[in-house]
C-alpha cells in the first residue's frame, strides 16, 4: 500500500511539472503534446506492474464502482489523495522556480 501511495504521487507530480512546463513557454507549446504523450506513456509502462496506474482520480472510482463484490472501495482514498496531493506539490514546484 505504502509503495503504491509513494509511486502515484510521484508519477502525478512529474507529469503535472511535464504538463506545466511544456505549456507555459510559447517555444514549447508546439512539442507540448508528443512530451505529454511520451510521459504519460511511461508513467504507464512504470505502474501498471505496481498500482495498475491511476493518475486520474475519476479512472478510478469508475474502476471501483463497477469492480464485482465491491473489496477495493476501501483503497479509493489512496487514488484520490495521492494524485492530488502530487498535483499540488507539482504546481508549487512550478510557481517556485519560475520565482527562482
Amino acid at each position: 500500500m505504502t509503495s503504491v501511495l509513494i509511486t502515484e504521487f510521484v508519477t502525478t507530480a512529474f507529469f503535472v511539472i511535464i504538463i506545466l512546463g511544456s505549456t507555459t513557454h510559447v517555444d514549447s507549446k508546439k512539442l507540448a503534446p508528443i512530451a505529454i504523450g511520451l510521459a504519460l506513456t511511461l508513467i504507464h509502462l512504470i505502474t501498471i506492474p505496481i498500482s495498475n496506474t491511476s493518475v486520474n482520480p475519476a479512472r478510478s472510482t469508475g474502476q471501483v464502482l463497477f469492480a464485482e463484490g465491491g473489496h477495493y472501495v476501501g483503497q479509493l482514498w489512496l487514488f484520490w489523495l495521492a494524485p492530488i496531493a502530487g498535483a499540488i506539490v507539482a504546481g508549487l514546484v512550478c510557481r517556485l522556480s519560475k520565482k527562482a
